[in-house]
């Protein structure tokens, strides 16, 4: 039903985190793989990736990738996102009746200072991005970034929330002071 797919350069420690999360919907059924897009990464982003048999993809092209993905459904993620508790079952609700994308709720403990937010637009896939794979065909091109292919989408929020990666990094961030 849903394959995820993410874009890395060394974010070892952050795809663990991310992958660690989305065990929940291997085991439900719903996750059929995960696609790891590398950017030349130095660290051990590989070995996580195959430690959690993923896919990582080291050359690769966005139009072949999406055709090659196993799910009915794409979930872009930012390596370090972490779904909240009742993710699964927010995306199994949205596939049933929706036939458009949508992203996750921000998670209410995470949300960038009110300065930083005023006049910024987020970035496409800090909430994530799900959608249906046969849309994706239809606009997807070489050379495009995930970041590309959720850019200006009108979008259904889901009924989870999702710790954006930027807020996991500035907790990695504090905890290492």
């Amino acid at each position: 039903m849903l394959t995820i797919i993410m874009e890395c350069r060394d974010n070892e420690a952050e795809l663990a985190q991310t992958l660690s999360v989305l065990v929940a919907g291997a085991v439900e059924g719903v996750v059929r793989d995960v696609i790891v897009l590398d950017h030349g990464s130095r660290d051990g982003s590989s070995k996580v990736a195959d430690a959690a048999g993923c896919r990582f993809l080291a050359e690769w092209d966005i139009e072949d990738v999406v055709r090659a993905a196993r799910g009915d459904w794409l979930l872009l993620l930012e390596p370090g996102a972490r779904p909240l508790s009742g993710w699964v079952d927010a995306i199994v609700d949205h596939v049933a009746v929706n036939p458009g994308p949508a992203r996750f709720a921000g998670a209410h403990g995470y949300r960038r200072p009110f300065l930083q937010r005023i006049g910024r637009k987020s970035p496409p896939l800090e909430q994530g991005y799900l959608v249906n794979k046969r849309q994706v065909l239809a606009t997807v091109r070489t050379g495009m970034a995930l970041a590309d292919v959720a850019r200006g989408a009108k979008l259904r929020t889901l009924a989870a929330e999702m710790v954006p990666a930027w807020a996991v990094k500035a907790m990695r961030a504090e905890a290492m002071r």
